[in-house]
C-alpha cells in the first residue's frame, strides 16, 4: 500500500514549529508495510486543503493527515474531507462527555467551539484521543483510506499507535498479525550504526528492519508477521544474532526503555548506591536519573558545582587545580576526576559520576566548545576519566554530555 502524509497548519509553512509527526508517521507506516511515497504540508486554507486531498487520493492509497482537528474556526481538516466526501459530520457522544465532564472538572465555562473536537464524519471510525480532546477519524472514500489525526505529537502518537495503526493493519489483507522488538543502543551514532548493518537493512524481507534516532541515542524495530508470538520470535532470532554480533556491546535493551531506566533498575539488582556532580549539565543527569520510578532507593543525589567556589567548598577540589597559572582548571581530567571521588567522600555513594566541560556558545579556559570530561568513581577501583568532544547547540551538548555519560555509567555496570 502508498501512503501519503499531509501535516494541516500555517504554522508549519512559517517555520514555527517543526513538522516532526511526518518521521514519526513515516517510521510507524514503514514497520506496518506501508510505503510513504509523498509528504505534504499545507496551511489552513480550505481550497489548498481540499487540493492536497484530492491530489494525495489521486496517487495513494492511504491518506494520513496531522492537525486541523482543534476547536477553532481555522481547524478545518474534517470539514475540507466532509466536504470532499460529500457527507455531515455528527458528534461522537463519548468525546463530547469527556470534553464537558473536564470543563465541569475545572469550573470553567465550555464554550461552544469546543463541540467541534467531538465531531467525526458520518460513517467513519472514531480513533480515541487518550491525551487530549479531539477525537480522530479513520472512513475509507471511494478507495481511499484516510486516517485524521491531531497535530499535537503527544496525542497524535497514542491515537496512531493504539487506535490507527490496528485500523490500518486490517486492510492490508493480511491475516497474520505483526509482532515488534525494539533494539535500544547508546554510545552509537545513527550513521555509524547505519553503517555497521546497511546490507542486513538494504536486503530485508522478514524480518523488516527500520532505524529510529533521537538526541543521545538510537534504535531498530524489528518486525514480522506470525501467528503466535512464539513463532515471531523464532523468525527474529537469527536477524537479532547477527545484529548481537556486529554491535551488541552498543546494545543496552530489547525493549523501548530509556538508558537511565535500564542503568536504574541494574542499581537496585546489584544494591548499589548512586550520586552525580554536574558542571556544565547544570542537573540535566540528575533529572533524567530521577524520571524513572524507583530511582530514589539508589539515586543519594546531585550537587551542580557550577562554580569553582562550589566545587571547592562541597566537594573538595583543591584552588590550585581550579584556578591559577598553569592549573589544569575547571573543564579538565583532574577536576572531572576530583569531582567524582569527592562524591563519594560527601555523599557516602558506591558510584559517583561528574560532568564538567564547555556546553558554549564561547569557549572557556581557552578550550572550545564541546570539550567534556566525565569522571567515574566506584569504591575499591579506580577512577576513570572519559573525554568527549561533542557538536551542537548549547542545550544539544549538555543533553549529549549527560547521555554520554549514563553510557559510561552503564558499560561499568554491565562488565561489573
Amino acid at each position: 500500500m502508498k501512503a501519503e502524509i499531509i501535516a494541516v497548519g500555517t504554522e508549519l509553512l512559517l517555520g514555527q514549529i517543526v513538522n516532526t509527526n511526518a518521521q514519526f508517521l513515516a517510521q510507524e507506516c514503514a514497520a506496518l508495510g506501508i510505503n510513504v511515497y509523498f509528504q505534504t504540508v499545507v496551511g489552513d486554507n480550505e481550497q489548498r486543503l481540499m487540493d492536497s486531498l484530492k491530489l494525495a487520493a489521486s496517487r495513494a492509497d492511504v491518506v494520513i493527515c496531522t492537525g486541523g482537528l482543534g476547536p477553532t474556526q481555522d481547524d478545518l481538516t474534517k470539514d475540507v474531507l466532509a466536504a470532499y466526501a460529500g457527507c455531515k459530520l455528527i458528534l461522537h457522544e463519548p468525546s463530547m462527555k469527556a470534553i464537558e465532564d473536564l470543563f465541569a472538572s475545572r469550573g470553567i465555562h465550555m464554550v461552544e467551539s469546543n463541540r467541534r473536537q467531538a465531531l467525526m464524519l458520518e460513517g467513519s471510525t472514531p480513533l480515541i484521543n487518550d491525551a487530549g480532546l479531539a477525537v480522530g477519524n479513520a472512513v475509507t472514500i471511494q478507495g481511499t483510506h484516510f486516517v485524521l489525526l491531531p497535530g499535537p505529537p503527544k496525542e497524535m502518537k497514542p491515537m496512531f499507535t493504539n487506535y490507527a495503526a490496528k485500523w490500518l493493519s486490517a486492510l492490508m489483507n493480511e491475516p497474520v498479525p505483526l509482532y515488534s522488538k525494539m533494539l535500544k543502543f547508546a554510545g552509537i551514532g545513527e550513521s555509524t550504526l547505519e553503517h555497521q548493518l546497511l546490507d542486513l537493512i538494504q536486503t530485508q524481507t522478514n524480518p523488516t528492519i527500520a532505524p529510529y534516532a533521537k538526541e543521545g541515542e538510537v534504535a531498530i524495530r524489528l518486525t514480522t508477521r506470525a501467528h503466535t508470538e512464539e513463532e515471531g520470535e523464532a523468525l527474529m532470532a537469527p536477524t537479532m544474532q547477527e545484529i548481537r554480533g556486529r554491535v551488541g556491546e552498543y546494545l543496552y535493551a530489547v525493549q523501548n526503555v530509556p538508558l537511565e531506566a535500564v542503568i536504574v533498575h541494574r542499581l537496585i539488582e546489584t544494591e548499589r548506591t548512586l550520586s552525580v556532580a554536574e558542571s556544565c549539565t547544570g542537573g540535566l543527569l540528575s533529572d533524567l536519573i530521577t524520571g524513572v520510578s524507583g530511582s530514589s532507593q539508589p539515586f543519594l543525589g546531585g550537587i551542580i558545582c557550577y562554580t569553582n567556589d562550589v566545587k571547592h567548598g562541597l566537594l573538595g577540589v583543591p584552588k590550585d587545580v581550579l584556578e591559577g597559572e598553569g592549573a589544569p582548571g575547571a573543564v579538565s581530567q583532574e577536576t572531572a576526576m576530583l569531582l567524582a571521588e569527592g562524591l563519594l567522600r560527601t555523599l557516602g555513594s558506591d558510584i559517583g559520576i561528574s560532568v564538567t566541560g564547555v556546553a558554549g556558545p564561547n569557549p572557556s579556559e581557552g578550550k572550545p566548545v564541546g570539550l567534556v570530561y566525565v569522571g567515574l568513581a566506584q569504591n575499591g577501583k579506580e577512577t576513570q576519566v572519559f573525554t568527549l568532544q561533542l557538536s551542537g547547540s548549547r542545550g544539544m551538548i549538555k543533553l549529549r554530555a549527560a547521555k554520554s555519560a549514563l553510557y559510561q555509567l552503564w558499560k561499568q555496570l554491565k562488565e561489573n
